[in-house]
């Protein structure tokens, strides 16, 4: 009779956290490449007779590519663990003596039985897919995992623990906005287009040479500064990204692309030439709340910013008389202009029914833009 073939076992020092008797709870490394090799995932679909099996979400191929192009940077850091479902197969044994455990933890060695060809593997991925899979195909295959486990043989379970480890909310658009100026390490391409609006967009409100400083209301605004605090970050992040990206935008000259390098010093010369031009043709409009201006309004910023980039391509805010220059221009507008009060007579709408929705910002901007033109003729 042949010997049984031995059995495979993946043996790490870990420590037990005394959380439950019933669902012992852990903490170990894995290597990058180990994961899924002990670990599946079990992605949410329903069998022949109509039964919910798995829990996970699809591959988010996009997001995992992030983090393959992360992890792939020298100093790459992996804080955040996979968090797995153990099969009761895995077995814990305590480290000898009196210093292995303080009340709380105990350390030891944890031993997970591999896999054979073909078979279930001994733990499923609860949280953390995405990142499991990139870093399977990432180049650092020995990269060091943090990895947190607790026993759990049934789907109720890990699908419970998956639904409570999964239902946070997103960052604030305004938290993430504020922190991107502070991050030196590679962004994934989606935070790097922001990058740049997001460090102006600070200059901005912290400048005391700038129009809107302290106009602008960020994550880390003060409930003192609140008040004063009238314009919502990312409505002018959006306005200056808009401006940056777009051909046509006033602001799109002074980036190159290739090199990866912006002009900022320009840019900000531009932006507070314009914007103090802006605020000296609407000072009964201007520093008031959203409630009682559209100008500070997400609507009224973003139709102002297109309109600065029909002024700024006729006017060089390098020009010493370019202050004047873009008063006499928004001039033209101003007496059409009813931030405050009044209905916008070509738009239908009364002064406070302007809404940042697409629509309002796209007619409003259609709206000021159009009037520019057909008067500009008087400057002539």
């Amino acid at each position: 009779m042949p010997a049984a073939p031995s059995i495979r076992n993946l043996v790490r020092r870990a420590l037990r956290i005394d959380q439950s008797s019933t669902y012992p709870f852990f903490m170990f490394a894995l290597r990058a490449d180990e994961v899924l090799q002990i670990a599946d995932i079990s992605r949410v679909s329903r069998d022949e007779a109509g039964n919910l099996i798995g829990y996970q979400r699809p591959e988010v191929r996009r997001h995992v590519e992030e983090i393959i192009d992360y992890l792939n940077t020298d100093g790459a850091l992996f804080p955040n663990p996979i968090i797995l479902a153990l099969s009761s197969r895995a077995k814990f044994e305590s480290s000898r003596g009196p210093g292995a455990g303080d009340g709380l933890a105990t350390a030891g060695k944890l031993t997970i039985p591999l896999p054979a060809k073909g078979k279930p593997k001994p733990a499923w991925i609860v949280d953390g897919q995405q990142r499991a899979l990139a870093l399977t195909r990432a180049q650092r295959r020995g990269f060091p995992v943090p990895v947190t486990a607790f026993v759990a043989d049934s789907v109720t379970l890990q699908r419970d623990q998956f639904l409570r480890v999964n239902n946070t909310r997103p960052l604030p658009r305004g938290l993430v906005t504020e922190l991107l100026p502070e991050v030196d390490s590679p962004l994934p391409p989606r935070l790097a287009i922001r990058k740049a609006p997001a460090a102006l967009c600070d200059v901005l409100n912290t400048d005391p040479n700038s129009p809107m400083y302290g106009l602008i209301k960020r994550a880390s605004t003060s409930r003192e500064q609140t008040p004063h605090a009238v314009i919502t970050d990312t409505v002018v992040v959006n306005m200056l990204n808009e401006s940056l990206t777009s051909s046509s935008g006033c602001l799109f000259p002074y980036r190159d692309v290739s090199r990866n390098e912006t002009d900022f010093e320009a840019i900000l010369q531009a932006l507070y030439v314009y914007w103090a031009a802006v605020r000296d043709t609407f000072p009964d409009a201007w520093g008031l709340p959203a409630t009682k201006s559209r100008l500070m309004h997400g609507a009224g910023i973003r139709a102002m910013g297109r309109l600065m980039d029909r002024i700024l391509g006729a006017v060089d805010p390098r020009n010493s008389n370019a202050p004047e220059t873009i008063r006499q221009h928004l001039a033209l507008i101003a007496p059409h202009c009813h931030w405050t009060a009044g209905v916008w007579d070509d738009l239908g709408l009364r002064w406070n029914e302007i809404e940042n929705m697409h629509r309002h910002i796209q007619e409003l901007s259609n709206y000021l833009i159009r009037l520019y033109h057909n008067t500009r003729a008087e400057l002539s």
